[in-house]
């Protein structure tokens, strides 16, 4: 099948190489401007057409993404809304590969909010786009754990490796009409919002720090501000996973190496921290 990928991020280049592998992948749009990001590196080392966009305005100005005779478009962490313009450009629709078990967690937060809520459970699910944010009728889905390591790095990274599988196990029943789409369940609907810097900051006295930290793991960061003697000001520290934190300014350390270089810091946060190691 000849296809179109839309798609940013390291997390979708497995999605890209199965495609480019399997399929027939004429062009690659994605968000990334810079020649060395991943999807746009991939490309240029597959000499595979690739463009890059910042709107969705661009999509629809973009000529060449219509004049391509694409039977589908697939997406993937694209990160623009896709005018239903370009959807219907398609014969055969577009499909998305999305990180959660839809309609649970719709929109642009899906692994960092399971994560918050303490889920036991996320999954991935294959849809077809329609005018609406993460509507359209469900091809496929597969559930998967959310382990007490996982971050949201590493949950993004395993879940589109699930996605690439499963979308290998589907586009060719799609093609040749032998899967049945079925419509989500609109009353049991749930939505993720887009996150800000300001979300990673942690209040010490939370109990939903350790969440916290390994949602917002690679970004925003988790994050609060300490003064580190009696005598100093404030500073940023990152909370980073596995017992480590970082002093703006300065390198990783480990919550023990921070207890002994900084015995007059905040003593909320130093107990926080023994806290953190006792519980190891």
């Amino acid at each position: 099948m000849k296809v179109i990928f839309f798609g940013s991020s390291r997390y979708v280049v497995p999605v890209l190489e199965f495609l480019n592998n399997i399929h027939t992948v004429l062009l690659v749009v994605t968000t990334e401007q810079g020649s060395l990001e991943p999807v746009k590196f991939y490309c240029h080392t597959k000499k595979i057409n690739c463009i890059s966009v910042r709107k969705a305005g661009d999509l629809v100005a973009n000529y060449e993404i219509q004049r391509i005779k694409a039977d589908m478009g697939i997406v993937a962490d694209f990160g623009i809304i896709i005018p239903e313009q370009i959807i219907n450009s398609f014969p055969k629709g577009m499909a998305n590969i999305h990180p959660s078990i839809l309609p649970k967690y719709r929109g642009p937060t899906p692994v960092q909010t399971a994560i918050l809520n303490g889920d036991n459970i996320t999954g991935v699910s294959i849809i077809l786009l329609d005018k609406l944010m993460d509507h359209g009728p469900i091809l496929a889905q597969k559930e998967d754990a959310i382990e007490p390591f996982d971050t949201a790095k590493t949950l993004y990274e395993k879940l589109f490796k699930q996605g690439a599988l499963l979308l290998s196990q589907v586009l060719e029943k799609y093609e040749h009409n032998n899967i049945t789409p079925k419509p989500q369940n609109e009353t049991q609907a749930t939505f993720t919002k887009f996150l800000t810097k300001e979300d990673g900051y942690i209040n010490l006295t939370s109990n939903d720090i350790d969440r916290k930290i390994k949602a917002y793991f690679p970004w925003p960061g988790a994050w609060t501000k300490v003064k580190l003697s009696s005598t100093s000001g404030e500073k940023i520290v990152k909370l980073l996973p596995n017992n480590k934190v970082q002093v703006e300014g300065g390198k990783e350390m480990e919550y023990k190496d921070f207890i002994n270089g900084y015995l007059q810091a905040d003593k909320l946060f130093l107990d926080y921290l023994r806290k953190g190691l006792d519980s190891d």
